[in-house]
């Protein structure tokens, strides 16, 4: 029942600081966004059987992530930058447990790969010159993590085909959408080009997060 409260708050926040952001309401995001992983992460840890190391600091590091953001300045988005960097190694560690990899179809995850890093070069090129030189490597790398993370969320699936490999896989692409959507908003010329800026990008990520960690929970981890 506790793990329940702790999900229902979740979703009372995350709908309160996407209401924010759908209206641009800087301040009244930076209100909500510190409490947002922290209920994921109870619920996740009350709901499992067997709570996994590495989901649980995957969980902490999207939330300190989160909190690094919330102030203003390059060499903050730097800070939650790594701290997220991080999330998607222990995300990846989450899922490689559980992969066989001699079972692993190559013939659909290197073009996968080539699609998940084609569109992360994609998004660096677009906000490349608006974007201050010593952050462009740096996001590079992000978004390869990123997509590596994404790619063993796949190879993942591929192994166990069930509906919880599914729903993480699902996850880690809405991860991904809200990253590239994010360094749209934050170094695009035309950030109108993601809807609603802000909100689009909270609401892939919340997302995702939650996806994922249900997805795991699915799976018995």
């Amino acid at each position: 029942m506790i793990a329940y409260l702790f999900l229902i708050l979740f979703f009372v926040f995350s709908f309160l600081h996407l209401v924010s952001s759908y209206a641009d309401d800087a301040e009244n995001r930076k209100k909500t966004k510190p409490f947002l992983l922290i209920f994921l992460l109870l619920y996740y840890v009350l709901s499992a059987d067997h709570p996994s190391v590495y989901l649980i600091m995957a969980l902490a590091t999207s939330w300190l992530g989160d909190v690094l953001l919330i102030p203003k300045g390059h060499h903050w988005f730097a800070y939650g930058g790594i701290s997220f960097m991080f999330s998607h190694l222990f995300f990846i560690l989450v899922y490689v447990s559980r992969i066989v990899f001699v079972h692993v179809p190559w013939i659909l995850v290197v073009p996968a790969a080539i699609v998940y890093f084609g569109i992360a070069h994609f998004i660096i090129q677009a906000v490349k010159n608006t974007t201050p030189k010593k952050m462009v490597i740096p996001m590079h790398f992000y978004l390869i993590c990123n997509s590596l993370m994404n790619l063993f969320a796949l190879m993942q699936l591929c192994t166990l085909r069930n509906a919880g490999a599914f729903t993480a896989w699902i996850g880690a692409l809405l991860f991904f959408a809200s990253d590239c959507s994010l360094f749209l908003v934050r170094y695009g010329k035309k950030p109108e080009v993601i809807y609603k800026k802000h909100f689009t990008v909270m609401l892939t990520y919340l997302l995702g997060e939650f996806l994922i960690t249900v997805g795991i929970l699915l799976l018995k981890g």
